[in-house]
């Protein structure tokens, strides 16, 4: 295999295994199931697990000796050691939308390298909704890819859009608003607000639906790392503090604050 094929190769395994992971959380949320909380009292329920499960299995037969970073696997004390080179996945975020039916849950796989996300594959089975985005070939696209089909649904190329100039359509997490967000916003002229839940947030700005997400609220690298990559495949960026790019491999896989944009370049988060 060339070194040109092998990205493409990978990134397709991706896709497969958050399409085959969110098939099995989509059975789970359509039926009845127990909701547990964790450590640090986040809910968890077994469709969590049981992607999780499958997501490993897929990547170690795909890149075997490339170390995975996973929520649950993490939540359970087990954190391989990374280099320069691992996957990030969070096999059901947006948990609390599952748990109350709303829908807006995805399964999240991102390769980082070198501390960038490059391939990104969020899959939001309760909606048909699957996005992806190869970043170093520039290359994004959406699909409506059904759980109750193996059919392969049509990919359609996404790309951010210019700045309207009748006001932003900012998106915000339905389940951790707050008044530093609201701060945020302020200076602004926005348009319309739309709350969604997990990393779709990112994927609607990168297919043109939305212009800017600010997250003045903590998050884990898992959260991010694949809508982050799927916006930059599409030519938006996620900015740090200080202007900075949002970077992975973290001590304690954990965030600063952020803002996701398209083409706009937004005003800067203290450092």
């Amino acid at each position: 295999m060339s070194a040109d094929s092998r990205p493409t190769a990978l990134f397709e395994a991706m896709i497969a295994a958050a399409i085959q992971a969110g098939r099995i959380a989509h059975t789970i949320y359509r039926g009845v199931f127990e909701v547990t909380r964790k450590a640090d009292h986040s809910p968890v329920t077994q469709a969590d697990h049981a992607a999780e499960a499958l997501i490993l299995r897929a990547l170690a037969a795909a890149a075997p000796g490339i170390p995975v970073i996973a929520e649950e696997e993490v939540a359970a004390g087990r954190v391989p050691a990374i280099g320069e080179r691992f996957f990030l996945v969070d096999p059901l975020d947006g948990t609390r939308e599952f748990v109350q039916k709303r829908g807006d849950f995805t399964v999240n796989i991102a390769l980082i390298e070198q501390g960038e996300p490059v391939l990104g594959v969020v899959y939001a089975p309760a909606n048909s909704r699957l996005f992806a985005g190869e970043v170093r070939a520039r290359r994004a696209f959406r699909s409506d890819q059904s759980t109750d089909t193996d059919v392969a649904a049509p990919r359609i190329p996404i790309q951010v859009r210019p700045v309207p100039a009748g006001g932003l359509t900012v998106v915000s997490s339905r389940s951790h608003a707050t008044p530093e967000t609201d701060a945020y916003l302020a200076s602004y002229r926005i348009s319309e607000r739309v709350s969604v839940g997990s990393s779709l947030k990112f994927c609607l700005v990168a297919c043109a639906e939305a212009d800017l997400y600010p997250r003045l609220g903590p998050t884990m690298e898992w959260d991010t790392a694949a809508g982050h990559a799927v916006l930059l495949a599409a030519g938006g960026n996620v900015w740090a503090p200080g202007g900075l790019p949002l970077r992975y491999g973290k001590s304690g896989f954990r965030n600063s604050f952020f803002v996701a944009s398209g083409t706009l370049i937004p005003h800067p988060l203290a450092a």
